[in-house]
């Protein structure tokens, strides 16, 4: 069997190699705390639900559009409308299955030998994975320059060159869960300007993910940019639909046809029933949004203040998503080493940083989108091994 060279640099996301490392040590009787997966604990809304099973109940179990049901992309508009008082034409908005075809969609469009695309790291790895596919050359800004592993604008507008296709940016960032705010986006925004070559890929998915009141520096903010923006977002985060693979992304005019025939190429479309869940997500009340934020700030409290406690442990604090970065090579261990013992010895199922890119070998990412009873016992078990 011969295969293609290009499967040799694919990576994969190492969280699920951690759950599958946990459920074996599970089947062997050992209790296992999972922190390592980026997935809300809470059930998805009994309205979504219901939706789904009218849609069901109604008939809608054929083939639809390859970029999504007009209603479902009507929804999202009028979300955004809400949110952002942003106008948005409904032909620009395509429903995935899921977030990840969003990423592996753009990278493609832009990615070839010779072509350039810059990314954060630590970062969420699909998106290193697919620059790496695609064989052009990834151009990593690193996060862990920063004590709050925030990016620098001036910086990622350093990196940009005449081979630059594409920017990355994760906002709040998988794994760090750190934010950067509007005054910083601005400074990018203006400084993009000044290079019309490069478009950019803004991974909003965790937008209704972050604390202290502050508000999102989405890129639909920009509309001197839009003719080259590729924003990715869904439901998967916000409404607690992990399992129901449904995401949305907007697209320059130009990329429209590319990207439906991509979706016809791979996936045809997407679930009928779970986009009628996801209009019923967006068009009704956030409150389910509001108490899973109450919940994770007193989450973030206690993990942030908790893994400060630990001996050799720094730990900042996270102003988006679910996800705490700790840097633990206090402790005499790196990230995969500090990882290992708190599996097995601990039963606590962490992810190493070097999951997320080479430079964060001396990290560890945290879920937080667990019960403070299990981040409590999760706590004082590492504090004993350590």
């Amino acid at each position: 069997m011969k295969l293609a060279k290009s499967l040799e640099r694919l990576g994969t996301e190492s969280a699920f190699a951690v759950l599958a490392e946990a459920k074996k040590l599970e089947a062997q009787g050992k209790k296992i705390i999972h922190l390592s997966l980026g997935q809300p604990d809470f059930k998805t809304p009994k309205h979504i639900v219901d939706a789904a099973k009218k849609a069901l109940d109604d008939g809608h179990h054929g083939y639809v559009l390859s970029n999504g049901i007009l209603e479902c992309r009507q929804a999202v508009t009028r979300k955004i409308k809400k949110l952002y008082n942003q106008e948005i034409d409904p032909e620009r908005i395509t429903i995935m299955p899921g977030g990840k075809p969003t990423m592996h969609y753009a990278i493609q469009c832009f990615g070839e030998p010779g072509a350039e695309i810059i990314h954060p790291t630590p970062g969420f790895p699909i998106y290193e994975s697919m620059i790496n596919y695609t064989g052009s050359t990834a151009v990593p800004y690193d996060l862990t320059e920063d004590k709050d592993l925030k990016f620098d604008p001036e910086k990622v507008l350093s990196l940009i060159t005449d081979k630059t296709r594409l920017l990355i940016l994760i906002n709040p960032n998988n794994p760090t869960g750190s934010f950067v705010e509007k005054p910083k986006i601005d400074v990018l925004a203006e400084g993009l300007k000044k290079h019309p070559h490069v478009t950019i890929l803004s991974d909003e998915i965790y937008s209704r993910q972050i604390f202290d009141g502050k508000e999102m520096p989405t890129f639909f903010n920009y509309p001197e940019l839009r003719e080259r923006l590729i924003v990715l977002e869904g439901w998967s985060k916000a409404y607690s639909m992990t399992g129901w693979r449904l995401g949305w992304s907007f697209w320059p005019k130009n990329l429209i046809e590319h990207i439906n025939k991509l979706l016809i190429n791979s996936v045809s479309c997407v679930n009928a029933a779970a986009q009628f869940a996801g209009i019923a997500a967006l068009d009704g009340p956030d409150d389910s949004i509001n108490i899973m934020m109450e919940k994770f700030t007193q989450r973030r409290k206690l993990i942030h203040e908790g893994l400060n406690n630990l001996p050799g442990v720094e730990c900042s604090l996270p102003g988006g998503a679910f996800y705490v970065f700790p840097k633990v090579i206090g402790t005499g261990m790196n990230g995969s080493e500090f990882t290992k013992k708190c599996i097995h010895e601990a039963g606590v199922a962490i992810v190493p940083g070097t999951a997320f890119g080479k430079t964060a070998v001396d990290y560890v990412r945290f879920s937080f989108a667990a019960s403070r009873n299990d981040i409590s016992q999760a706590l004082d078990k590492i504090k004993k091994i350590l």
